[in-house]
């Protein structure tokens, strides 16, 4: 299977409202190119989940710097003032997730878990609305799978059956987003022939992949 894909071909599965992961921490890892695509074609009411808003310029800053997004999912804002300016004015509905709840909660959709149980946020507005699980005598939430429409990410090197390899912390959240999307693009740095990336250094299966970004190497 072909799997290199133009930017045209890519816009022709972008529409407004999609459910959208981007992987990337700090925009460490961020596919820069595909969210240039976004943007591009206009695309809006985006429900983003990401680990957080990067800093103003970066990565899924430019999404909400465009007023792209409408519904959020991340770990902290802190560092781009434009996202907690929206949420204030409430044109923007963020909802903070703990770093290790989100990557749990993207991990159960990949697996086709149910969920996750955690005593995170118990006690705080994380648990508000959420349903509380005893296990054992002690108490947990329930936190539901996180799945999207869509999952960007960006690989170090991909090979040109899709499979991926991540250097060093840009792998963070990309892994776990390549599971749980109903379409996932790579946007690879570097292009390799099957077979130069070892078995043991694909940290994303090609079985995962569905399109392989392929302008502007």
């Amino acid at each position: 299977m072909n799997k290199a894909a133009t930017s045209e071909q890519i816009s022709q599965r972008l529409r407004d409202g999609m459910t959208i992961m981007i992987g990337g921490f700090m925009a460490n890892g961020a596919p820069e190119r595909l969210i240039d695509l976004l943007i591009k074609n206009d695309i809006k009411d985006i429900t983003l989940i990401t680990t957080d808003t990067g800093s103003p310029g970066r990565g899924s800053s430019r999404l909400i710097a465009e007023k792209r997004v409408a519904k959020l999912y991340a770990s902290h804002i802190g560092t781009n003032p434009e996202t907690g300016k929206q949420m204030n004015e409430g044109t923007l509905s963020v909802e903070l997730v703990p770093q290790g709840t989100l990557a749990e909660r993207i991990r159960s959709a990949g697996a086709g878990l149910g969920g996750v149980l955690t005593p995170t946020g118990l006690g705080t507005v994380v648990a508000e609305n959420k349903r509380v699980v005893e296990v054992g005598g002690k108490p947990y939430l329930l936190e539901e799978p996180l799945k999207a429409d869509l999952a960007l990410i960006r690989g170090s090197k991909v090979d040109q059956r899709g499979n991926v390899f991540y250097s060093k912390t840009t792998r963070n959240f990309n892994p776990l987003m390549a599971t749980a999307a109903d379409t996932v693009i790579v946007e690879p740095e570097q292009i390799v022939e099957i077979g130069d990336i070892m078995p043991e250094a694909v940290h994303t299966p090609s079985l995962y992949v569905d399109y392989i970004f392929m302008e502007n190497q």
